[in-house]
């Protein structure tokens, strides 16, 4: 019972003699669950849970989330089921319980797997009960104040996920003082030798520091004196170890360049105060204005408020100060845990918790557009790691986002709806491209179109976890209806050689070749096709078997499939290949790559060539009668090298209505250039009109429609028009 005086003692503060006795009976029996077991320090492991609720309880949390935290190993490391704890519990703390116990009846393949699999079920136990995040940070939080005793290959894994995960989740639910310590034995554990380099430089430093920092606090409380400011605290304030070495090494400062700066903090009763002691702070040391930061009239997304302004100090050195009232002090330190730690300005933490239950809302949306927990938890990570810019709604509502997000980010933020749909977007009412990092202060306004749909390049530069997945599942999605749509496309068109029609087939067939293929619908059996990870011949052939008509079997490389039609709008499971760069009028075929689906190539590329005694691969195609779109073309043009050549290239590809991509221009022998463009065209004919206009230009030697070089030349594969 020795260990648990120390959290009775902790308890009596705040609990009657009935919850004690409640919280008793759980160490009771955690002890009696947990005898026998060790910690690596060679204690007995009860010290563990009830050290994890003694911090809990210095927290002043309720007694079934103690209870939880003495319980939180029982389930996983001992005899006790889960039913257990409901009948000598309640629901409450088993469901509290159960939350933060990891799994481990299931085998992964990896480790990596397995901690995104752990964190993605404590994620929806936090959605559930916002208590479980609790139990597991302080959980984390004595696991590392005892890292010593691991094997150090053990101790730098335990630090990068407390660094990477748990000290940024902290940071989320404002919890700044479990920010801080995380932060500090992570680094002292992954870099054990630059943490204690720098810690003697902060103590030497310190002791340099201390005349100009007792020079500052006379200034500063004579100047607050003076201008009779009521209830005010001034603290000096210091960087913790952890944030100097980030800022050294994102920012490439040297140590002394950080220490340059002198940290203090006032604490004031109210929010007038706050703002009238910011004028007297201004009034005795220049400000810095670019610097001037107001949380208190935009919070940080966890709650955070305070006002943040650098001052010029005496000798040129700056200062910064924070300001911010007593109560938004307990909230800056305890975030979300401070609903329990203090009972006074209710509105204030039940705000807290709205703004987590919102992050948790966000986390639950990346979740189910999520195909697994190793990329939800990535996802998670880039949520967690926020500089946030402030923009405004044309409504004047003001929106947080991390630093560098675009205006693709802006439109997911508001709503998926709206980020799947955007087409364009004005930033303070003028047009700007999607890519467009935002600023503090823009107005965002999202222009969207019914048809539209989210562009894959998108993923080069938003920069939200929520636009990110929901993009990739939209893609997902889209190329699973596409794939389906092609496969389908493909069957019925290997079909139709043994007068066989998907349209003409019983459901009773279908379904056995469902069965056969080992796959769970025909949905799922087009999509493989459609794919390329199955042939269309051979889901044919086990089609024609089923249905008894043997012509398909009897099917020769040399009889001819119709060619299956190509419409330009299949989206992302139909590509067009680079060698040859076919456009509407080529002659073309396509191969079934696995994975990509279909590959479009011009007839007599020889990368197609290559395939076209492979039926399972090679597929006969042929243009639709209408199709719409821009297709890229590679030309190459020898022009004389003269001013202006370059100019009126440009301006004849201009005129005939094509869309220069790329160009590449390189100097071959003094008085020619050789000119590699890519250009847009709409088909062959206004392929044939562009290259009339280019050959009419001033000073163009020869132009060549440039592809892979083929082995057999002929009239249309080849196009050298001589000036």
């Amino acid at each position: 019972m020795a260990e648990f005086e120390v959290l009775r003692q902790e308890l009596e503060h705040y609990l009657n003699d009935a919850e004690i006795h409640a919280i008793e009976q759980a160490y009771l029996l955690a002890k009696e669950a947990h005898e026998g077991q060790k910690r690596h320090t060679g204690e007995p492991y009860i010290t563990h849970p009830v050290a994890v609720a003694t911090i809990l309880a210095q927290m002043r949390m309720d007694p079934p989330t103690i209870m939880a935290a003495i319980l939180h190993d029982v389930i996983e490391d001992t005899y006790i089921e889960k039913q257990d704890l409901v009948s000598r519990f309640g629901k409450e703390v088993a469901d509290l319980v159960d939350g933060v116990t990891k799994l481990t009846q299931i085998t992964f393949e990896s480790h990596a797997q397995a901690q995104a699999e752990n964190f993605r079920k404590m994620v929806m136990a936090m959605a559930r009960d916002i208590r479980v995040i609790l139990v597991k940070l302080a959980d984390r939080l004595h696991n590392m104040r005892t890292l010593d005793c691991l094997p150090p290959k053990k101790r730098r894994r335990i630090a990068i996920e407390t660094l990477e995960i748990f000290a940024p989740i902290a940071n989320r639910l404002g919890m700044h003082a479990f920010r801080v310590e995380f932060e500090d034995l992570g680094f002292a554990a992954l870099h054990p030798m630059r943490y204690r380099i720098l810690k003697q430089a902060v103590i030497t430093a310190r002791g340099n520091r201390q005349e100009i920092m007792e020079l500052i606090d006379t200034e500063i409380r004579t100047s607050l004196k003076k201008a009779n400011l009521p209830n005010w605290k001034l603290i000096g304030r210091e960087k913790h170890l952890y944030s100097i070495y980030k800022k050294m090494h994102d920012k490439h400062l040297s140590f002394s360049e950080i220490m340059d700066v002198y940290g203090f903090r006032v604490i004031v009763d109210k929010i007038d105060t706050c703002y009238r002691i910011l004028g007297a702070l201004h009034n005795l040391y220049k400000p810095l204005t670019q610097r001037f930061k107001d949380y208190i009239a935009i919070p940080k997304a966890n709650g955070y408020q305070s006002l943040h302004t650098t001052l010029f100090g005496p000798y040129g050195v700056p200062i910064e100060v924070q300001i911010r009232t007593d109560e938004f002090h307990k909230m800056a330190e305890n975030g979300i845990a401070a609903h329990w730690l203090y009972k006074t300005e209710k509105s204030l933490f039940d705000d807290a918790q709205s703004r987590a239950k919102e992050w948790l809302k966000g986390i639950l949306e990346m979740h189910k557009s999520s195909k697994n927990s190793l990329e939800f938890i990535e996802n998670v990570k880039i949520d967690l790691f926020p500089d946030e810019v402030y923009v405004f709604t044309p409504k004047g509502s003001i929106l947080e986002l991390p630093s560098g997000a675009t205006p693709v980010d802006f439109a997911y933020a508001i709503h998926s709806d709206i980020g799947n749909t955007c087409v364009a977007t004005k930033l303070d009412r003028r047009l700007a491209p999607l890519s467009t990092p935002l600023t503090s202060g823009q107005q965002v306004e999202i222009i969207t179109a019914p048809g539209a749909r989210p562009n894959p390049a998108w993923l080069n530069f938003v920069v939200t976890g929520k636009a990110r997945s929901n993009i990739k599942h939209f893609l997902k999605k889209q190329q699973r209806e596409e794939s389906i749509d092609l496969g389908k496309r493909l069957i019925e068109k290997a079909l139709r050689t043994a007068g066989l029609s998907l349209t003409q087939t019983s459901q009773d067939h279908l379904d056995a070749l469902v069965s056969v293929s080992g796959l769970d619908s025909l949905h799922h059996l087009f999509e493989e096709v459609g794919l390329g990870n199955r042939t269309a011949l051979l889901v044919a052939k086990q089609l024609a078997k089923i249905n008894h008509s043997p012509s398909i079997l009897a099917h020769t490389d040399n009889t001819p499939l119709s060619p299956l039609a190509i419409k330009g709008t299949e989206g992302i499971v139909v590509t067009y290949a680079k060698c040859c760069r076919p456009i509407p009028g080529d002659p073309i075929g396509g191969i079934v790559e696995k994975g990509h689906g279909l590959i479009v190539h011009v007839e007599q590329c020889p990368n197609l060539e290559a395939h076209h005694d492979n039926p399972d691969k090679y597929v006969s195609l042929r243009w639709e009668e209408s199709i719409h779109g821009d297709f890229p073309v590679d030309l190459r043009i020898e022009i004389l090298n003269q001013r202006g050549s370059l100019a009126r290239l440009a301006l004849a590809i201009s005129d005939s209505e094509a869309n220069i991509e790329n160009i590449n221009a390189e100097e071959f022998d003094g008085r020619y250039f050789s000119v590699s463009l890519t250009i847009t065209v709409r088909d062959r004919i206004h392929l044939a009109r562009v290259l009339r206009k280019i050959r009419n230009a001033k000073n163009v030697i020869r132009v060549i429609r440039h592809k892979t070089r083929q082995k057999k030349k002929t009239k249309s594969t080849k196009r050298t028009i001589n000036h």
